[in-house]
């Protein structure tokens, strides 16, 4: 069976939904169809580890949009559809189960999967990871069975749901294989400052660790083996130790790629009329010293999916965006702007025994990135200093007194 569609949308995510949203909002009049590989409307992914998890969000709540809206606007959703080859000579997607969708145009916006451990008892039932609304009910639908839980990976996917399951009163051990959690993507004081965080809520964070397997019991997971042969008893085991990025069709296809699939700053790949967004494209980006990089934030998949759109219906565009990021564990609100690899110093501005503080950080004197923990004016206003890449005294950077809008030259 073929169908066609003027822009194919590959992936149901934030990319991918906000894509077709904005072509519609630049007055795109040609048929759009989104093919996702999950049964449900694309829905907002960030909650699941967090209040999604806790219950404390439903599900009717995640959804980016109702499915009238997309009606109103003319967009296909096409559920549980995996798209597994692209002929970009043809301008066909081939899917799992058999269907040819001929595009005029494409946009990859397939986002990652998330890395699975290669040792023993990998696949046990019990061991899960955090990417999908299946992937989180299967999780909640066992929590009245788990006592305890160890989390294997200290980056945000795993300390957002540690922190949920302490909330919830399970017993959570956290195993980092580096010298501290959020190794990379913060500096060493944002790092100490969760890891003490999450053991004054009880739960164990234990660092330059190494798991050699995960033991089961009838087909479940009972523990995780650590190097060392001592076996930590759990119920439940969660992986959080990053995404790859699912750009295999284009690949295969002779796209450009490196960490992800490679992008011009009009998200266009090297393959003709076919763009890619959002977690799988790697763009040279100017906050990072133009170097390739690939985010995975919800900013970055709206914002090259508002370049894609506008460049498919004739208007200049230029992803150019100043990247960002959030993350919520206890009460504890992170907000970050900017990229802080390669930072030289660090400011620190404000009491973080408060829990309230900023990490200013700089790169030859300019101001770079912030780290802004229930700090809201700063993360606001310091938007403004990493766009222009301020030059300002530490000194009076570190003066919690001063508003950072006042240090604008």
């Amino acid at each position: 069976m073929s169908e066609h569609c003027d822009v194919l949308i590959v992936g149901a995510g934030q990319g991918g939904a906000q894509a077709a949203l904005m072509l519609r909002q630049h007055g795109f009049q040609g048929s759009i169809a989104v093919a996702g590989e999950e049964p449900e409307l694309p829905y907002d992914r960030p909650p699941l580890s967090k209040e999604y998890l806790a219950g404390e969000k439903a599900w009717e709540r995640l959804l980016l949009r109702p499915a009238e809206v997309w009606n109103e606007r003319e967009v296909r959703i096409l559920t549980s559809t995996r798209v597994n080859a692209v002929d970009p000579a043809a301008h066909e997607a081939r899917t799992a189960d058999g269907r040819t969708l001929r595009y005029g145009r494409l946009i990859w916006a397939a986002g990652g999967t998330p890395r699975r451990l290669t040792c023993s008892g990998n696949d046990l039932a019990g061991v899960h990871t955090v990417r999908s609304r299946a992937d989180v009910d299967r999780m909640i639908a066992e929590l009245p069975a788990v006592e305890r839980a160890v989390v294997i990976g200290g980056g945000y996917i795993g300390l957002e749901a540690a922190a949920v399951l302490r909330k919830l009163g399970r017993k959570v051990t956290i195993l980092e294989a580096l010298d501290r959690v959020l190794a990379r993507v913060a500096g060493e004081p944002l790092s100490r400052f969760f890891e003490a965080e999450h053991r004054a809520r009880g739960a164990a964070v234990r660092l330059n660790v190494r798991v050699e397997g995960i033991a089961g019991k009838d087909g479940r997971a009972c523990g995780v083996v650590m190097a060392d042969g001592e076996v930590l008893a759990a119920e439940m085991v969660i992986v959080g130790v990053g995404v790859a990025p699912a750009v295999e069709p284009l690949v295969a296809a002779g796209a450009q790629s490196g960490n992800g699939v490679r992008v011009d700053r009009q998200c266009r790949t090297s393959l003709s009329d076919i763009f890619a967004i959002g977690d799988c494209a790697e763009h040279r980006n100017r906050f990072a010293d133009d170097e390739w990089i690939r985010l995975e934030s919800v900013q970055n998949a709206n914002d090259q999916a508002a370049v894609a759109a506008q460049i498919i219906v004739g208007k200049e565009a230029e992803y150019s965006s100043l990247p960002w990021f959030w993350s919520n564990q206890y009460d504890l609100k992170l907000q970050t702007v900017g990229l802080s690899h390669g930072h030289d110093d660090i400011v620190t501005r404000g009491d973080p025994a408060a829990r309230a503080f900023s990490l200013i950080y700089l790169r030859q004197g300019r101001v770079i990135a912030l780290d802004c923990v229930n700090s809201v004016k700063d993360y606001v206003q310091g938007r403004a200093l990493v766009t222009a890449g301020s030059v300002i005294d530490r000194d009076k950077l570190a003066d919690a007194s001063v508003p950072l809008k006042a240090m604008l030259g």
